[in-house]
């Protein structure tokens, strides 16, 4: 054998997966190539390909004669800070990184590897969708994808990466990951074009205001973090992989060498006695938890909600907290859907969860009523009851009615209930309570005003105190604020190795 004419051959081939020409027109786009979001994602020299050589077996529609080598994605393993990943990376300048049968199969391929050796994927997503000229095998190639991320799930972290159109088929693939990321006026994400929903439905709407970063990271949900660029994304990809495990099998058990820290004042000037004052809950995180650490989730959708990772000495925590300076922190169905899946995620890869709780419950209306606030609302009482990670709540000002129970209900699963002095537990807040309770005394009193302010003093007292919640059980501490940092640190220490048997069966029935 020659092996010095094998060697030009192969690195001919090689030569061929590169296109100047081609990669020139991506970056007039403002978009980098699929080979170089690669270098930009991963350690220097740590990507290993597999089947770059893989072309497409169709020939019909002109395909053979528009064969190119590895149909149009680049497929491998490489390292982020030294923790093995799998990645695809989708290459639009190869028939606008339509994906084929064969294309399918990589992806699938590194999907089902990832799963194997215990890691996570993450897909580098630029593709027109499913290449219309090898029919349905396309859409098998889909189909494959899609039944080893469902095996996948809860097993490896899933990331996907929306660095151009994410067309048709195309959508379900980030859809059914557990982290979307999307680049401003670069990411669109959407079933159907512009001109087939004009030819449909009537409708004029450009590719942006369909399915671009903005409206999936404020009105749909489906974005969990924006990036102006995508340097800048492939950086929030990176601090991502540090919160979480490699696998639902890895144990990053807590390394509590607890030093005592000085009470924190700060809480209480960020956190008003006026209850009907909303503060910022940002600012609590930031104070609670490990310095800068706070990495929170989809910032733009349902603000009432915060959820996000955190340090909590030197230990991933997942935090969900009600923000109470928009709409009062109020529970409403598109904060449901956030916080249980949150939850859920949280607990398939073993991250202890704290809530940080100040809430009034959740939001009438018919509005809500009629969208299935019930339904949704439900998944959050699922999500917690189903959870067997460790689980600590902190009710700060107020929990009321059915929010109390999702967030802070000892009979839930809670392992700690913790409060702060003042704080109120209740079906719902005093001033409502006294108007169905005694609303006939106070309107046949001869002061209803005075009469009322009174009964709201005793309801508070007889009821709401916090302390008779704990004479009930219901509340495991109730601690001076500035010490929360301490003792959340000691809580989860004290309950960080607990197990919990699940019931044997195939699987629950969320209710989606």
């Amino acid at each position: 054998m020659n092996f010095e004419k094998e060697i030009k051959k192969l690195n001919q081939k090689k030569a061929d997966l590169v296109n100047p020409e081609l990669e020139g027109k991506q970056h007039q786009k403002g978009k980098l190539t699929a080979r170089e979001r690669l270098n930009l994602l991963l350690d220097e020299n740590s990507f290993l390909e597999i089947k770059g050589f893989v072309e497409s077996r169709f020939t019909e529609q002109e395909l053979g004669k528009n064969k190119f080598i590895n149909d149009s994605v680049i497929t491998g393993s490489g390292k982020i800070n030294n923790r093995l990943v799998y990645v695809y990376s989708q290459d639009f300048t190869k028939m606008g990184g339509s994906l084929g049968e064969m294309h399918g199969q990589k992806i699938a391929e590194v999907v089902e590897l990832a799963e194997k050796n215990g890691c996570p994927i993450i897909g580098i997503i630029d593709s027109g969708g499913a290449r219309i000229q090898e029919g349905i095998a396309s859409l098998d190639g889909y189909a494959s994808i899609f039944k080893n991320m469902v095996r996948a799930s809860g097993v490896v972290p899933q990331i996907s990466i929306i660095a151009g159109p994410s067309a048709g088929g195309a959508c379900y693939a980030p859809g059914l990951s557990d982290f979307i990321f999307m680049v401003d006026k670069v990411s669109q994400m959407y079933i159907t074009g512009p001109e087939v929903i004009k030819k449909v439905t009537g409708e004029d709407v450009d590719f942006e205001s369909l399915g671009g970063a903005s409206i999936h990271s404020q009105k749909s949900g489906c974005a969990h973090f924006v990036f102006p660029n995508e340097q800048d994304c492939f950086v929030g990809v990176k601090k991502l992989i540090s919160y979480l495990p490699q696998n639902n099998l890895e144990d990053r058990s807590f390394d509590f060498n607890f030093k005592q820290a000085e009470k924190n004042e700060n809480l209480l000037e960020l956190v008003p006695d006026d209850f009907n004052k909303g503060y910022d809950m940002k600012k609590v995180v930031a104070e609670i938890f490990d310095k800068n650490s706070f990495f929170e989730i989809q910032n733009n959708f349902a603000e009432n909600a915060i959820i996000g990772f955190a340090k909590l000495s030197g230990g991933t925590v997942g935090i969900v907290a009600n923000q109470t300076n928009k709409m009062a922190g109020v529970l409403d169905i598109d904060s449901s859907d956030k916080i249980a899946r949150f939850v859920r995620f949280c607990d398939a890869f073993n991250i202890p969860i704290i809530n940080l709780v100040d809430t009034p419950g959740y939001l009438p209306g018919t509005g809500q009523e009629y969208q299935g606030i019930i339904r949704h609302g439900a998944k959050i009482l699922y999500a917690y009851a189903e959870a067997t990670v460790p689980k600590i709540s902190v009710i700060l000002r107020k929990a009321f009615g059915g929010a109390y129970i999702a967030l802070s209900s000892r009979q839930l699963g809670y392992d700690r209930v913790i409060a702060w002095p003042g704080a109120q537990i209740a079906v719902m807040g005093p001033k409502q309570a006294v108007k169905i309770i005694f609303g006939k005394e106070i309107a046949n009193s001869p002061d209803p005003q005075k009469t009322e302010e009174e009964k709201i003093g005793e309801l508070k007292e007889n009821f709401l105190d916090p302390f008779r919640a704990a004479e009930l059980g219901q509340i495991d501490m109730i601690i001076d604020p500035r010490e929360t940092r301490n003792i959340l640190i000691k809580s989860l220490d004290s309950i960080s190795a607990k197990r919990e048997d699940k019931v044997m069966r195939k699987h629950g029935i969320i209710p989606l």
